[in-house]
């Protein structure tokens, strides 16, 4: 799975798997959300601001879980 740099003020790359969501912070931090539709991966990656999506359609809503430190 190939990681995609995208321009955040707190999310530096996120990746796309077998219905998982994969996020990087700028702390160095990656989480994994789980069951994540594949429509709302393509809407995220088109969303002007991605922290405002992560705070709206992501957080709270999906199973997660951190997976590293640093990817």
């Amino acid at each position: 799975m190939e990681l995609k740099e995208v321009v955040s003020s707190n999310i530096t790359n996120v990746g796309y798997e077998n219905d998982t969501l994969f996020v990087k912070y700028k702390s160095g931090a990656t989480y994994k959300y789980k069951n994540f539709p594949q429509e709302l991966y393509e809407s995220f990656l088109e969303a002007e601001s991605k922290g405002r999506f992560m705070n709206t359609e992501v957080k709270g809503k999906y199973e997660y879980e951190k997976i590293t430190e640093e990817l």
